[in-house]
């Protein structure tokens, strides 16, 4: 029987499935590279706001305590924003006719919230307590990194499963004392990890069940 293929049809073969296997490996590492590129985490990214507030001014400059704003960081889920009142209640006095405030005139005289566009905004599918966080001894920076330092508010992390992951597998890492929680300059001691399990014993911290999914996915 004549052969049907030509001898170099073996080595297209051969070239064919080399390429499809380099094909699928560099299909891999693009779609790795892409999903944890800023453009997907948006890490670093800052957000455009109705109205550029500068933490770094505020908190830093002025003094302002993370509280004064969000207001209901200790005792909800959500950490709050500020109604216009709150900043009017020193925009009143300083700063009164900056161009850059006049949205938050017309948010007070309209009677209207100001619509902040989120920058830490978790999946539907995730439940996250700001409040069980705060009680336990996890800081502010550890999950919005030094917003002291940012005159626009950008996501410090990815929040992705993962990095959540990494301290609920091993919160003795990460965790302070309550009343360094918003003290955003603090930074673990040499001992953090002693430290750290005097304090998810002392806090009632139950590391052996935080990576449960119930936890987060209810």
């Amino acid at each position: 029987m004549p052969q049907i293929f030509k001898r170099k049809y073996n080595t297209i073969a051969r070239a064919t499935v080399v390429g499809m296997m380099l094909l699928l490996c560099l299909s891999g590492w693009a779609l790795h590279t892409v999903f944890w590129s800023p453009l997907v985490t948006k890490v670093a990214m800052p957000q455009e706001q109705p109205v550029m507030f500068s933490h770094q001014h505020h908190y830093s400059g002025l003094g302002i305590d993370c509280r004064y704003c969000h207001t209901s960081v200790e005792k909800s889920s959500f950490a709050g924003m500020p109604p216009t009142e709150t900043c009017m209640t020193c925009h009143s006095q300083i700063w009164t006719d900056a161009p850059i405030l006049e949205p938050v005139r017309q948010s007070l005289a309209r009677r209207q919230p100001l619509q902040w566009n989120r920058v830490h905004d978790l999946p539907d599918f995730v439940y996250f307590e700001h409040s069980i966080h705060v009680q336990k001894g996890v800081g502010c920076s550890t999950c919005h990194g030094r917003v002291d330092r940012m005159p626009l508010v950008w996501k410090d992390q990815t929040l992705y499963m993962k990095w959540c992951l990494d301290c609920h597998r091993q919160p003795e890492k990460f965790v302070r004392p309550r009343e360094q929680v918003f003290n955003m300059a603090w930074v673990p001691t040499p001992n953090q990890i002693a430290d750290g399990r005097k304090l998810v014993e002392q806090n009632h911290i139950q590391s052996w069940r935080l990576s449960e999914c119930n936890v987060c996915h209810r």
